[in-house]
């Protein structure tokens, strides 16, 4: 149940690092979009009317005051002036754009690792319970129980610290190895 709920918090976790990523990228070409409005545009501005033809045109439109000049000029060059502006825009946007894909994609395969290795986990998991619960259906279907079986397993590691332990003395290895085999018999007679 552990293992089944870590999936689900994989993705909930997912979905807020996504959230997250996106939010600061979405800050970053806001950033972008400041410095095109705030710094780049009237420098690009300043440039564009330093131009020698450019400036001499304006200088006529504004000192002859024809309204109808000035929107012809507006008209004629403001859709080149925007097209420069939103050229550069893209320029600065894209390499972002590329990164918080290339960040999404890097992502999106770590996550999808994680939910693999869970899956496989709570597969495993799953099939050990299953297992377990067989082994413990087929032991009662004999006659063996669980605590049988712990108290076998303690008798067991009894008998041979016995037989280890007479090891050091002289004479009652012989008998220590005959009382072994005896006792392991006795053992495994209980479960028949």
């Amino acid at each position: 149940m552990l293992s089944q709920e870590l999936g689900v918090k994989i993705s909930a976790i997912e979905d807020a690092h996504f959230n997250l990523l996106h939010r600061f990228f979405d800050q970053k070409r806001q950033q972008v979009d400041k410095f095109i409005e705030e710094v780049w545009t009237p420098v690009f501005a300043e440039e564009f009317f330093k131009d020698e033809k450019v400036a001499k045109l304006w200088d006529t439109i504004v000192r002859e005051n024809n309204p109808a000049d000035r929107l012809k000029f507006i008209v004629l060059l403001g859709p080149q002036l925007q097209k420069k502006i939103n050229s550069k825009r893209l320029e600065l946007i894209q390499p972002l754009e590329a990164l918080e894909r290339t960040i999404e994609q890097t992502l999106r395969f770590e996550y999808n690792q994680a939910r693999s290795i869970n899956n496989t986990l709570t597969s495993f998991l799953l099939s050990a319970a299953k297992i377990d619960e067989n082994r413990k259906k087929y032991l009662e279907m004999l006659g063996v129980k669980d605590e049988q079986i712990t108290q076998i397993i303690d008798q067991t590691d009894q008998i041979c610290n016995t037989l280890v332990a007479a090891v050091g003395r002289a004479g009652e290895h012989v008998a220590a190895a005959e009382r072994f085999l005896n006792d392991l018999e006795a053992i495994k007679n209980q479960l028949q």
